[in-house]
């Protein structure tokens, strides 16, 4: 598990009191879930960050609030759209014996047939819902594109019976696929 992240109670407050937290240094979050209220809190921008850096954003994170031990997944990041800021973190507190349901990024692997035929790869959807317990979140979900060739996609139906968890999304939900290379066609010249 990573480092206790150690967080702040604030009062819900007005526009200008976000940008106050903000220019001080810390991000505007709120926590609610498990056995808890919501309760709007601050957290040190470089904790945050150092935190997602070291562990990744799927990871279970340790949380004092108030000298309360509680367990918590980041369940939504807002940045802003002009710099690369964290607006706003919104906390799940949860039970460790429970599943939870969560997006888990897809990293294609492997060097595929098609591709080296001249095919485009293209990944269409990037993450993957699923539902597993919060010790064993992966961090990413490996799919193997080795035998992908030219005209041919990954599924979930693919590649349910060889993972180690429970797949929520779709079976016709298509991870990877493989598409001809586009032909040039140049135009003859017409000075006759």
């Amino acid at each position: 598990m990573s480092t206790v992240l150690s967080v702040k109670k604030r009062e819900a407050g007005h526009r200008s009191t976000l940008t106050q937290l903000r220019k001080g240094g810390a991000i505007p979050a709120v926590i609610y879930g498990y056995n808890l209220d919501s309760t709007p809190i601050s957290i040190s921008v470089k904790e945050f960050r150092k935190s997602i850096l070291k562990n990744g954003q799927n990871s279970v994170f340790p949380m004092d609030l108030d000298g309360k031990k509680v367990n918590v997944v980041v369940s939504e990041i807002q940045q802003s759209s002009l710099r690369d800021e964290v607006n706003h973190i919104d906390f799940i507190a949860i039970n460790m014996s429970e599943a939870l349901e969560a997006d888990v990024p897809i990293k294609l692997v492997g060097d595929s047939v098609g591709v080296s035929e001249g095919g485009i790869l293209m990944q269409p959807n990037l993450e993957l819902k699923i539902k597993v317990k919060p010790t064993d979140m992966p961090e990413v979900i490996e799919v193997d594109i080795t035998k992908l060739l030219i005209g041919e996609s990954i599924t979930v139906a693919n590649i349910r019976e060889t993972i180690d968890f429970e797949i929520v999304s779709e079976d016709d939900r298509v991870l990877a696929t493989m598409m001809a290379p586009a032909v040039v066609v140049e135009e003859a010249d017409s000075t006759e």
